[in-house]
């Protein structure tokens, strides 16, 4: 009689309950391990964020679990950069492509408690205890193999900070999350932005502030709501904002006035949107030091364990890149697992990541940077921007990059990225920005009629 390998591990957010379903169905015996019951892990915590699932992280999602959701997809966005500062404040550009792809937003904790429910169902083990230091090391000690789950906090500490592939070292955006119901995703919600109306999510961003993400989403209980994140810069008017807000109604609050004040053609829609009464914790308010860590450590007593999810790599979420991360590290881990025989090392679990880092860890925390301005990426910023403004072929290619950021990796000069645009266009790039003029209004300014 063979025995079954066994697999622990910490944490039960989306990549400990993904982790524990994939191993479970890959023949493992697995326990995951949470400091909060199922109850409290689905109503008492908010979302760690919109979770986004943008095109082809979902084809690995798939090798977990089938999609169980029809709400909080989209096919595209739109985006509109404001420049300046008060009075010299003024449109510069727009674009309204489609992705190529489906994108799909759903409430992390229900995503998380989907898979924890199936798990439960197939057999696998749910263990409500903190685990430190200690008894993680007697819990490494009985299993094959153990993940670390437990996000940015918990028991990251143990991962040491990769110094060479962590860029920052403070946050660069201060983030307000809050989900908000009262206006459905129909054709007619944002048609003055968009024809497809309620089907694409929007992007606004003012150069001196930030950015701010509002995208249709499926929430645990409510369904077909809307959720947003402000992405403040921390020297910005909006981070001080941020700081007022203690509760939903005061988050739903600051939003409606950055509409307000910043982007008054949309405001009328934000208006009409309100709080999901029945969950107090459907907003979340933070800073993210985007990190890198070494994703395998050792206990005290000589284990190894490896770090998966944001414990490995945390990502400020302006790119959308963390959820899709972790379900592409966890299904490359399981597969890999299954097909190894030996003992689950320290030196193998090391060359797992390594194969994760090249095949996305990497590209996505380029992606980021791209999302977030860094100068490393002006070039591209102050050329494929404008081009997206003027070609709907090179917006898709750029929105593209959210959904498969692996292209970004090979534009690393001027010319890198001349060719990218001359490429995607179908003509040259320079006949391309010749188009460009800075917008001195958007299209279609004025907001269409509401649905409720």
């Amino acid at each position: 009689m063979t025995t079954r390998r066994s697999v622990a591990i910490i944490g039960a957010g989306l990549a400990g309950t993904t982790a524990g379903l994939g191993f479970l169905d890959a023949g493992f015996d697995v326990t995951i391990y949470s400091d909060r019951d199922r109850d409290s892990l689905r109503n008492k915590v908010p979302p760690t964020g919109v979770g986004v699932l943008f095109g082809k992280s979902q084809d690995w999602d798939a090798e977990i679990i089938e999609d169980l959701y029809e709400v909080g997809k989209t096919t595209g966005m739109s985006v509109r950069l404001y420049g300046g500062a008060g009075e010299d404040r003024a449109p510069v550009l727009e674009y309204d492509p489609d992705y190529g792809y489906i994108s799909a937003a759903v409430d992390l904790r229900l995503r998380a408690d989907d898979r924890l429910g199936r798990f439960l169902d197939r057999g696998g083990r749910f263990e409500v205890t903190t685990v430190d230091l200690d008894n993680l090391d007697e819990i490494a000690g009985a299993a094959d193999l153990t993940l670390v789950a437990t996000g940015k906090g918990g028991l990251s500490t143990l991962f040491p900070v990769d110094e060479s592939r962590t860029k920052y070292r403070e946050p660069q955006r201060r983030l307000l999350q809050v989900t908000l119901t009262g206006v459905d995703h129909g054709p007619d919600v944002f048609a003055y932005r968009s024809q497809a109306g309620g089907g694409h999510s929007l992007y606004n961003l003012d150069s001196e502030n930030g950015e701010l993400f509002v995208g249709p989403f499926l929430h645990k209980d409510e369904g077909a709501t809307w959720s947003f994140i402000v992405f403040a810069k921390p020297w910005g008017a909006w981070a001080a904002r941020i700081d007022d807000v203690h509760d939903a109604v005061g988050a739903r609050r600051t939003i409606a006035g950055i509409f307000a004040e910043f982007f008054p053609e949309d405001a009328p829609v934000i208006e009409q949107l309100e709080v999901i009464e029945s969950d107090p914790v459907s907003w979340l308010k933070g800073a993210v030091t985007p990190t890198v860590r070494r994703a395998v450590a050792t206990t005290s007593g000589g284990h190894a364990v490896a770090a998966i999810g944001d414990t490995a790599i945390s990502f400020d979420p302006v790119a959308g890149q963390g959820a899709q991360n972790a379900l592409i590290q966890v299904a490359e881990l399981v597969k890999a697992a299954r097909a190894h025989d030996g003992e689950f090392t320290a030196d193998w679990l090391a060359e797992e990541f390594e194969k994760h880092w090249e095949r996305r860890g990497h590209a996505a925390t380029e992606v980021t940077r791209l999302f977030l301005g860094d100068p490393d990426f002006a070039t591209h910023l102050e050329l494929s921007f404008p081009a997206a403004a003027v070609d709907p072929n090179v917006a898709q290619a750029l929105l593209g990059l959210l959904s498969d950021p692996n292209p970004l990796l090979g534009l690393r000069t001027r010319e890198d990225v001349e060719n990218f645009i001359t490429a995607v266009a179908g003509e040259p790039y320079d006949q391309v920005l010749a188009r460009f003029a800075p917008a001195g209004q958007f299209s279609g300014a004025a907001p269409a009629p509401v649905t409720v």
